[in-house]
This record gives C-alpha cells, sequence and structure tokens, in this order.
C-alpha cells in the first residue's frame, strides 16, 4: 500500500518531491547494494537524518535527505568512518562552517533487482559477490597453488558449495600484492590468528546486542561491528607505521 503523501505548500511537492522509504531505498541501492531499510531506520535513530511524517505517521524523505544518507553510506564505506565522527561533519555542514561535498542525485532507472539499464556493475564488491573458483583465480591475480595454501592455513574460506565472496577476494588481491614483494603465504598464518583474536574480542561485545529481538538493536549491532572493524583497521595501521620508522630512519 503506497503510503499518503506528505502535506505540503501548493507547488513545492511538484518541485521538490518528497519519496517513501523504500523509493530511497532504491535509489540509494544502486551504489550501495547492501543498504536496508533497517539500516535506514537505524541512521535516523542514531540522528543522521530526519525525514519528515506524514499524519500517519509515514517517513518521507527529500532530495537533500538522500543526498545526506549518500554521504554518510559514502564516509562509511570508502573512508571507514565511524558514526561519531560523520556526525561531527555533518553538524560542521548543518552550521554552515564545512560543506561535506555531495551533490544532489540524478534520477535513475532501477529495475526489479537493483541494476540500472545501460550501465556495467562496477565494483565496489557486494556481500552479494559470488565467485567460483577460477573467478577468483582470474580476478584476484594469485594462482591455484597458492589459493589452495591459502585455504590449507584458513587464510581464505569459501562458503559452501563452493564460492567465495567479496572479502575472499580482497583477501585474495591483497594476498597477490604482498607476494609482489616477496610475501608468501607461509608469512600470512599471523594475520590470521591476530584475526581470530579480534572476533573473539568483538563478538563479547556485539554479542548482547545480537540476542536481541529488536530489529534496531540487530542493526545496532552490525553497525558497532563495522566501528570495530575501521578502528582496529587504523590501530593496526599506525602500529606498522610506528614500528617501521627506525628501519625508514624517521
Amino acid at each position: 500500500m503506497n503510503e499518503p503523501a506528505a502535506s505540503s505548500p501548493p507547488g513545492v511537492a511538484r518541485a521538490h518531491p518528497l519519496m517513501s522509504i523504500g523509493e530511497v531505498l532504491g535509489q540509494l541501492r544502486v551504489e550501495f547494494p547492501d543498504v536496508t531499510i533497517s539500516k535506514l531506520r537505524f541512521l535516523e535513530a542514531e540522528g543522521l537524518v530526519e525525514p519528515q511524517r506524514t499524519a500517519a505517521g509515514y517517513r518521507k524523505y527529500s532530495w537533500d535527505d538522500v543526498a545526506r544518507l549518500r554521504f554518510v553510506l559514502t564516509a562509511q564505506r570508502d573512508q571507514y568512518l565511524p558514526l561519531r565522527v560523520i556526525r561531527e561533519q555533518l553538524a560542521q555542514w548543518d552550521s554552515g562552517d564545512e560543506t561535506p561535498g555531495w551533490q544532489r542525485p540524478a534520477l535513475v532507472a532501477v529495475g526489479p533487482g537493483g541494476e540500472v539499464p545501460g550501465r556495467s556493475v562496477e565494483e565496489p564488491e557486494s556481500s552479494q559477490l559470488r565467485l567460483g573458483r577460477a573467478d577468483l583465480v582470474a580476478r584476484s591475480g594469485v594462482d591455484e597453488s597458492t589459493l589452495g595454501e591459502l585455504e590449507r592455513l584458513g587464510v581464505l574460506v569459501s562458503d559452501p558449495p563452493g564460492w567465495y565472496d567479496a572479502d575472499a577476494l580482497i583477501i585474495a588481491r591483497a594476498v597477490a600484492g604482498l607476494a609482489a614483494y616477496g610475501l608468501e603465504p607461509r608469512h600470512l598464518r599471523g594475520y590470521r590468528s591476530a584475526a581470530d583474536r579480534e572476533v573473539g574480542l568483538f563478538a563479547q561485545l556485539v554479542a548482547p546486542l545480537v540476542r536481541q529481538t529488536d530489529p534496531a538493536a540487530r542493526a545496532r549491532a552490525a553497525e558497532t561491528a563495522r566501528e570495530l572493524v575501521a578502528l582496529s583497521q587504523q590501530l593496526h595501521a599506525a602500529l606498522v607505521r610506528v614500528g617501521l620508522r627506525s628501519t625508514l630512519g624517521r
């Protein structure tokens, strides 16, 4: 059932039509295939976007709201920024101190699966990505023997029945890049061990949220996990840089 239109002054609705949450989802999924309605509601609950409400309580989003959501999702995906930092950037923009640099999105025709007719699908890689073994080898640059060694060491795993997802592709590409500098799969066993320790630690932090049946709590758990991963990446990179300073003579 269609949501009732939000009330607005004559002529305004025609110039700046408002969208339902489903229409916003269709717009954003062109660029962010993993976004969900729960994610949009979570970002609203966090105060990052404030859609209008109809008298019946339905959400209605403006183009500025969509642009704001696109900025948030891009900052998370491309810069691994936690919501706290994104919220600060948006507050600066709202106060007129800084413009994050978003643009009004263009209207596009979206197919039933979220695809855009005539537009090739480019990476970023979606969590929905599924590759066979031969495709993973071709797209990552690792050879078959290296892939087998990575699986034996537990650095890379496949999903039953033998599919590889986006993270497997990222791992394989990183391994191929490191191999160009002489690192072999056996050198990467420590990465797996360190990752497992972090998984255990972070799982304890998000488990109380995951156990709740409230969809908002589960969305918060996913967001917390994402921020923990981003912070862990920043910490790891900084520690490695610090450790290399003496070698580099800095």
